[in-house]
């Protein structure tokens, strides 16, 4: 059994279920991480005193904070992209369901620092087409980074979301940073499944699985073709060591030809 691997075997039941805890499973995260599922009518409400994140999977939910309120609907995590609302320690937050049922991924961390809050909607995080043009698309996916250092320079947490497309790969070429960092995922159909590295151990992924990428392994993985990997991905800051370009993430040296533009791959065609 691989520790580095959490399997739901399905759906998270309703309520919240914690898959990484500061002081329980998984402490070397150094964030918290939990699968919140509601049903309609339902509130949650968070007073807890770290730097938070809640992001939107599907549904519709109404985020209140700070005397302000704002309702979204998401129809998957697919086709639209995030709603996410970031606060720190000083504020806190109230979700309420307001369709059949809704999921949203909750984040904490320590974080001393008194920064506000930001709702993240849609228009603020549009499709990137990471790697398009390059290894015959075989690495291409829609990366959504929510936040990170660029827009929010006093967090802890770094957040986003990738889409990888079917029969492709992701976070690709092998890449790894001392920063831990933790994917969850969604397929599509619900049936589908994919393949994670981890160094030098491979898991194969699910549905509503999560993994929790040690510091400095690599992590590329890849989807099976005629299904979509949709994950999650948060990445907890050091102290000293922030997680951001050019420093970080550190591509794997021999690899890193294929992104060259204009490389050649066995099977094109001759040069003339």
């Amino acid at each position: 059994m691989n520790e580095n691997i959490t399997r739901a075997r399905g759906e998270h039941p309703f309520g919240l279920t914690w898959l990484s805890r500061l002081d329980g499973a998984h402490p070397e995260m150094l964030m918290n991480f939990g699968v919140l599922r509601m049903r309609r009518g339902e509130t949650y409400t968070t007073e807890e005193p770290l730097e938070k994140a809640a992001l939107l999977v599907y549904g519709k939910v109404r985020f209140a904070w700070n005397g302000r309120e704002h309702t979204e609907d998401r129809a998957n995590c697919f086709d639209v992209p995030p709603t996410a609302l970031h606060a720190d320690r000083e504020t806190a937050f109230t979700l309420t369901c307001l369709s059949e049922e809704a999921e949203i991924n909750l984040l904490s961390t320590e974080n001393g620092k008194a920064f506000g809050s930001r709702l993240y909607l849609p228009a603020d995080t549009p499709d990137e087409f990471r790697g398009a043009g390059l290894m015959r698309e075989t690495s291409t996916r829609i990366v959504r980074t929510i936040f990170d250092d660029r827009n929010a320079p006093d967090a802890n947490l770094v957040l986003g979301e990738v889409i990888g497309f079917p029969g492709k790969w992701s976070s690709y070429p092998p890449h790894h940073h001392p920063q831990p960092e933790i994917y969850y995922y969604k397929t599509n159909p619900a049936n589908g499944f994919g393949y994670g590295e981890l160094g030098e151990d491979v898991v194969k992924v699910h549905n509503n699985d999560t993994v929790f990428i040690q510091p400095g392994l690599t992590h590329p993985h890849c989807t099976a073709p005629g299904y979509a990997l949709w994950y999650l991905w948060a990445i907890r800051h050091l102290d000293g060591c922030r997680y951001r370009s050019p420093d970080y993430p550190v591509f794997i040296e021999e690899h890193n030809w294929v992104m060259a533009p204009g490389s050649r791959y066995w099977g094109d065609p001759k040069e003339e």
